[in-house]
């Protein structure tokens, strides 16, 4: 048999095999089991209507983002809500540059929309599919509402949705806290706000990766590290001596070294590296994972490049089908978008869930660290509550 076939069937599998929502999770909760602090089941008649509304809002970093290829201060965002019955459901699109996504873009998506065709919001694979195919490519737009919808439903259910795919919180695991490219000064001014944190992930691709490396070496020697170049090395010779010099420094794994389309390039150094080589900009949807299988060890999982938790989900079981790392990480977002992928933080194998961290203007509070540990709390839907402030 075609070995790509073989993988190819194999992985759609194990796909069909994860059910999205766990049926129990579904059924109401006997009036006899209600203890006094048991989540409340809202029980809703399937006649009312999705409402969708939006608006933009500026994340304003709390420091310069400097990637090998830019720099910014500010994260474009659009901040969504999914009404049924009373009850909200909040979601975002958050629009990196190199996602192609703007806010005029996402806005656009979103208006073309007509959720008003669905009277169950339950009906998840038939809204998310019907919002996949309203056009192509907006990954983050199709997000918010992906995110809003599970946010939604949570509440509905009563129920967070780590404890509806049956998930267990106490096994999240540490998430790194990231430090970007900068001046020696500053990098030490975040290497003290990483003090708390038990993995430190480094922005690299330029030519001074070795000084910010020695820098946190020398004020934090024994924590671990990961690296991401975001396709910034040019030169495979020089990326294999580099990995072999991480190595040595308790590096974790290596994040997009080449550009993206460099296919061969990364296959080359992933034989030849010590350490693990996760995919980021490369990996965008669900096809994609059995593409790189042989060409990448692991793949990180973005909420704005899935399309949201539903697929992510997905994701998720295919990567384990086929041994391959599974990371979850995040643009900058709010607490909402965080939170939202911090649910499926306790079946992956690293977590970079800081993006959160990273904005002065946060309108949510949902998962939290606590000594470099995510925390999930019992809150239903995605598990975040919006601040007063923000109301």
């Amino acid at each position: 048999m075609d070995r790509r076939k073989f993988i190819t069937g194999m992985g759609l599998t194990a796909i069909a095999a994860a059910s999205p929502v766990s049926i129990n999770a579904l059924e109401p909760v006997p009036k006899r089991s209600r203890g006094h602090g048991a989540p409340r089941v809202h029980q809703i008649p399937k006649t009312g209507k999705l409402k969708l509304s939006f608006f933009p809002y500026e994340l304003k970093l709390r420091h310069a983002f400097n990637l090998a290829r830019y720099s910014r201060t500010t994260t474009p965002d659009v901040q969504v809500t999914l009404e049924y019955e009373g009850i909200k459901g909040y979601g975002e699109a958050s629009m990196p540059p190199y996602l192609g996504e703007s806010v005029e873009s996402v806005t656009t998506f979103l208006n073309k929309l007509d959720l008003d065709q669905f009277n169950d919001p339950f009906r998840i694979e038939d809204i998310l599919d019907y919002v996949d195919h309203v056009d192509e490519n907006n990954r983050a737009a199709k997000a918010s509402i992906d995110i809003a919808l599970h946010d939604l439903l949570g509440k509905i259910m009563g129920q967070p949705w780590y404890k509806i795919w049956g998930y267990n919180p106490e096994k999240t695991p540490v998430t790194s806290f990231t430090i970007g490219i900068d001046t020696p000064e500053v990098v030490r001014q975040k290497v003290e706000e990483a003090r708390p944190y038990k993995l430190i992930k480094v922005k690299m691709g330029l030519d001074r990766d070795q000084e910010t490396i020695d820098i946190i070496r020398e004020m934090m020697p024994d924590v671990p590290i990961c690296v991401d170049c975001n396709q910034g090395w040019n030169d495979k010779e020089h990326a294999l001596e580099m990995c072999h010099w991480l190595n040595e420094r308790n590096c974790l794994f290596v994040e997009q070294p080449f550009d993206k389309t460099w296919i061969d390039e990364t296959a080359w150094l992933r034989e030849r590296s010590p350490l693990p080589i996760i995919a980021d900009e490369a990996f965008q949807r669900l096809p994609d994972i059995v593409r790189f299988k042989g060409v990448y060890d692991g793949i990180n999982i973005k909420l704005m490049k899935s399309t949201g938790l539903h697929e992510a989900h997905k994701m998720v079981t295919l990567a384990r089908s086929l041994d391959m790392k599974v990371m979850i990480g995040c643009m900058t977002e709010t607490s909402c978008a965080v939170t939202a992928a911090a649910n499926l933080s306790p079946v992956v194998d690293f977590a970079d869930l800081d993006g959160n961290l990273l904005i002065a203007n946060d309108r949510f509070t949902g998962m939290t660290v606590e000594d470099g540990k995510i925390t999930l709390h019992d809150r239903p839907g995605l598990g975040i509550k919006l601040l007063k402030q923000a109301e």
